[in-house]
């Protein structure tokens, strides 16, 4: 399961860049098409974060694991489904990231949006599941599982309130998804902790 989900994971942080364009026959100088192109560096950025800690975050899961059962894997698929769609949201959001779009920029948020939360409903459904089925190395009380359900899933309840705000200001929602990918940087839930 591992060693697949790393796969997919290093395609779709990889696929990330070939959105990022430059060009010598451009009558205008790098400069100008590096600062007009700022949308598709923020979002890549971001972006690529956001993949680097689920791949972090899907490592400690996965350190967790005793035995690994038929859902697990299906909840696992879903979070890789999410995973690999998001280079296309990406490139798309840092498409139709200025205003001037209309209702297309409300359209690649919300696409976006689709794909965060996908995600982050996936992995809680996972560390769910492998603490309600018994499938950790070590006991899990169900106090604990709870808690650290709770606060693993937080990105559940979060973005999409992000997404929300990004139909209004896309670049706000980016950076209030970099602030969200901060928190699963900083955050661990005590059975992670021990896993990593």
């Amino acid at each position: 399961m591992e060693a697949f989900s790393d796969g997919v994971l290093a395609v779709a942080i990889t696929l990330l860049v070939l959105d990022l364009h430059v060009s010598a026959a451009e009558p205008e100088s790098l400069a100008t098409q590096l600062q007009r192109g700022w949308p598709s560096f923020a979002a890549y950025a971001v972006s690529f974060f956001v993949i680097g800690v689920v791949w972090i975050n899907h490592h400690g899961l996965v350190g967790l694991i005793a035995r690994v059962d038929r859902r697990l894997l299906f909840f696992n698929l879903l979070l890789l489904f999410f995973v690999s769609t998001i280079p296309f949201t990406t490139s798309t959001l840092a498409e139709y990231l200025y205003p001037s779009h209309g209702s297309s920029t409300t359209v690649a948020v919300l696409l976006y949006g689709v794909s965060t939360e996908g995600m982050a409903v996936s992995f809680t459904l996972m560390l769910w599941h492998m603490t309600r089925a018994g499938l950790t190395k070590r006991p899990v009380t169900r106090q604990q599982a709870n808690r650290a359900v709770l606060r693993f899933g937080l990105g559940t309840l979060l973005y999409p309130v992000v997404t929300l705000v990004g139909v209004f200001s896309a670049p706000t929602m980016l950076l209030l998804y970099a602030a969200l990918t901060t928190y699963y940087v900083l955050e661990q839930t005590p059975i992670v902790d021990n896993a990593v």
